[in-house]
């Protein structure tokens, strides 16, 4: 099942026409508030009275037009803005094949220097995503060039690559927040664990180091993006293990995924914040959505069914 949502996440067709099917998007709407930043908005306003903070980002990859990608530039930049006019506790999360990195890695580069200048003036925090492996290296060098200028800068790594324990040490050496996740792309045996429970253990060892670094003074900012409540225990316990309090780390959590788990952690003062994706590129990562986590298809389920 796993595969074969990978495997539409990248069809071109179902890209096009599966987003006009009113049951695909009746389903969707479990998952995101709408397609616009006004909708991110709406619902991120809601989450401070339950003592959960956000993340935006808007969908969107692999830009083959530089006027796109500078117009996506401008939304992160505008965006930012008006989250600071309100006094809003929302994140920026942007790829960078969203700013222009397939045809224009200097401009890609200049536009993600330019977001983060922003969002340090607003006292945010820039998160880079992290998309397939051949992109991996590539991210990496982008973020540790940033962090050298501005130190409230993240990047999200995935516990399924091989190469991902290499990685997280080179990113806690320089500071670098990190938040960890599982991993969502199609990727070959070569380059990435296939079997969940080797996942799950390799997560689990992640997020240790990223909390013994904490633990130890490390300037990261270790960030677990899990739905896994077993995993979340086990890194609450190693937490307490290593005398870190609530608040040197957190769990970023989607839109729509585990709201009682969300609430639960809220309500035992662990930091939370829900990413809260929108905009109209949504079919390739609502499938990946659905291939990250067999429980995602029963809520499509019964959203139909309802």
């Amino acid at each position: 099942m796993r595969a074969l949502f990978l495997k539409a996440s990248d069809n071109r067709w179902l890209r096009e026409h599966g987003v006009r099917a009113p049951f695909v998007r009746r389903a969707v709407s479990r998952f995101m508030p709408g397609e616009t930043f006004d909708d991110m908005l709406q619902a991120a306003r809601q989450l401070p009275a339950q003592g959960i903070s956000s993340v935006f980002t808007r969908l969107g990859e692999n830009v083959s037009d530089l006027a796109e990608a500078d117009g996506v530039a401008s939304h992160y930049l505008e965006g930012i803005d008006r989250i600071k006019a309100i006094g809003l506790a929302c994140e920026p999360s942007v790829k960078p094949t969203q700013l222009g990195l397939d045809i224009d890695r200097d401009r890609c580069r200049a536009h993600l220097k330019a977001i983060a200048e922003r969002a340090q003036a607003a006292g945010s925090y820039l998160w880079i995503d992290m998309e397939q492996s051949p992109y991996v290296d590539v991210t990496l060098d982008l973020t540790a060039a940033l962090r050298r200028a501005f130190p409230d800068v993240g990047v999200c790594l995935q516990a399924y690559l091989h190469r991902t324990r290499d990685d997280l040490k080179r990113m806690l050496a320089l500071g670098v927040g990190v938040r960890l996740v599982k991993g969502a792309y199609r990727e070959p045996p070569s380059a990435a664990l296939a079997v969940k429970r080797q996942v799950d253990d390799n997560y689990l060892a992640l997020g240790r180091m990223m909390l013994d670094d904490k633990a130890h003074g490390g300037s990261s900012r270790p960030v677990f993006g899990t739905h896994d409540t077993t995993i979340i225990a086990a890194l609450c316990q190693h937490a307490r293990e290593t005398k870190l309090t609530q608040g040197q780390y957190e769990f970023h959590m989607l839109y729509g995924i585990q709201r009682g788990e969300q609430m639960r952690l809220a309500a035992a003062r662990e930091h939370v914040r829900v990413l809260i994706a929108y905009g109209t590129y949504w079919f390739p990562w609502y499938m990946r959505r659905l291939a990250e986590r067999p429980a995602n298809v029963w809520f499509v389920v019964k959203s139909l069914v309802g």
